[in-house]
């Protein structure tokens, strides 16, 4: 855990100045062009989730295929 966490961190650290800003801006600031709706949204993860899971169904083919021989 600590070796994945050393590995992330400026990641992690950016991340969350980023959405920290966003968050400020959005709530604090009253900069409502910062909205975004959840119809498109729910429908690019709902493609993402199906690729993700037809690609993770191939690559288990595969490595079946591979013990098998």
């Amino acid at each position: 855990m600590k070796s994945l966490l050393a590995w992330t961190m400026r990641e992690i650290i950016f991340f969350l100045i980023y959405s920290t800003l966003i968050t400020v801006l959005y709530e604090i600031i009253n900069i409502k062009w910062l909205q975004v709706p959840l119809a498109p949204v729910g429908l690019i993860v709902t493609a993402v989730a199906f690729m993700v899971g037809f690609q993770n169904n191939a690559a288990y083919d595969r490595i079946w295929e591979a013990r098998k021989i």
